[in-house]
């Protein structure tokens, strides 16, 4: 007697035993709505720990946001003439042509005198107590000032050492740091380019998010959110490198010393609204009295003239309409940013004030009031 469920499994051939070919579509996993909300609250809170356990990596994705922003700049520009691809390219060969050519030329003349600007602060010191003190005696003689020239210039001379000191120190830290400012630039870079890069996925991903009937709307939201960041963010890069090769080409005319140096103090601190421009003229006010009274006066005129030129020229023409914001806007932005996050929040400030005006345009012009039915006849 044969068993036949026996007979069965010797009949069977090895295909047979082969698990079934893999199907291409997921098999879908059924959950409740408020199990898909709790993953995603989940999921922003992993994302806000890590941010908060390691806020290297905001800054980098905040950098590289821009960076992605600044780039985008030229890559509108030559999209005129070649592919998006092309573009990229090529704004990222001449953006590394650029970079090569500071590290080679620029950066080791500004490290120069930024050292020679430290070793030298004693003797510059001591030159402006004297010149400190040479302006204050026929004050003194005429009465017009009440405490002697001597405590006056002593005091002036510690407050400026102090305040130089830190520039200067702190100048050097960021630039003797090469490994740390290398790979922080690294990652800046290879963020900006991966969002730039896919950037039309994140705009089809954020189109689809929306409602059909509102995807239009949320279109131009995207287009104006980005040419006003765009154009900012790049317009800004252009004015700080102008306002400090000026001031730098200027000094190096009148004749104060350490001029590179000051020059690209002028372009970092430049990136504060109204207020960039004068902390900026300090340093090199102060070393201008070491120099002469004309050298001086010149710095004024300079960095008054850069002022003007910055506010009613390069900002209008280079960033256009990107902003549109009222004067005390930007200041009052300035204000509660600094006030919340301090030099960062000064510095984002007037971006995200930018942002909001953007919102506010366009739901200003989207949103209407329904009169309530209650009451009714």
């Amino acid at each position: 007697m044969t068993c036949r469920g026996h007979s069965n499994i010797n009949n069977l051939s090895i295909l047979d035993l082969t698990p079934p070919p893999l199907v291409n579509r997921p098999t879908p996993i059924p959950i409740s709505a408020r199990t898909r909300n709790s993953i995603l609250f989940a999921m922003v809170f992993a994302l806000l720990l890590a941010v908060w356990l390691v806020p290297f990596v905001l800054t980098v994705m905040l950098l590289g946001f821009a960076f992605a922003l600044l780039l985008s700049f030229p890559v509108s520009g030559f999209r005129h003439f070649m592919s998006r691809r092309l573009a990229m390219v090529l704004s990222l060969l001449i953006l590394l042509a650029i970079w090569v050519l500071a590290l080679l030329f620029l950066v080791p003349m500004i490290v120069d005198q930024v050292v020679a600007l430290v070793e030298n602060l004693p003797d510059l010191t001591r030159t402006l107590k004297e010149n400190v003190l040479a302006a204050l005696e026929p004050l003194q003689e005429r009465g017009l000032i009440s405490h002697t020239p001597q405590e006056i210039a002593s005091r002036f001379s510690l407050s400026v050492t102090r305040s130089l000191d830190v520039i200067a120190r702190n100048a050097l830290g960021i630039l003797f740091g090469a490994v740390d400012f290398a790979l922080a630039i690294f990652a800046v870079a290879f963020t900006g380019i991966c969002l730039l890069s896919g950037v039309r996925n994140i705009r089809a991903a954020y189109l689809l998010a929306v409602p059909k009937a509102y995807r239009g709307d949320a279109r131009d939201l995207w287009d104006e959110l980005a040419h006003a960041l765009s154009r900012y963010v790049g317009g800004l890069g252009l004015i700080l490198l102008i306002q400090g090769a000026l001031s730098a080409t200027a000094l190096y005319f009148i004749g104060v010393p350490y001029y590179l140096a000051l020059g690209a103090w002028v372009s970092v601190v430049a990136i504060i609204p109204y207020f960039g421009a004068w902390i900026g003229a300090i340093p090199a006010l102060l070393i201008a009295f070491t120099v002469s009274w004309p050298a001086v006066l010149l710095t004024v005129l300079t960095f008054v003239g850069i002022q003007i030129l910055e506010g009613y020229v390069l900002t209008p023409k280079i960033q256009g309409e990107s902003l549109d914001l009222p004067a005390i806007v930007v200041l009052l932005a300035i204000f509660i940013g600094g006030g919340i996050a301090g030099l960062l929040g000064v510095i984002f400030a007037v971006p995200v004030a930018a942002v909001l005006k953007v919102f506010f345009d366009f739901f200003r012009a989207r949103l209407t009031t329904v009169k309530s039915r209650r009451g009714q006849i």
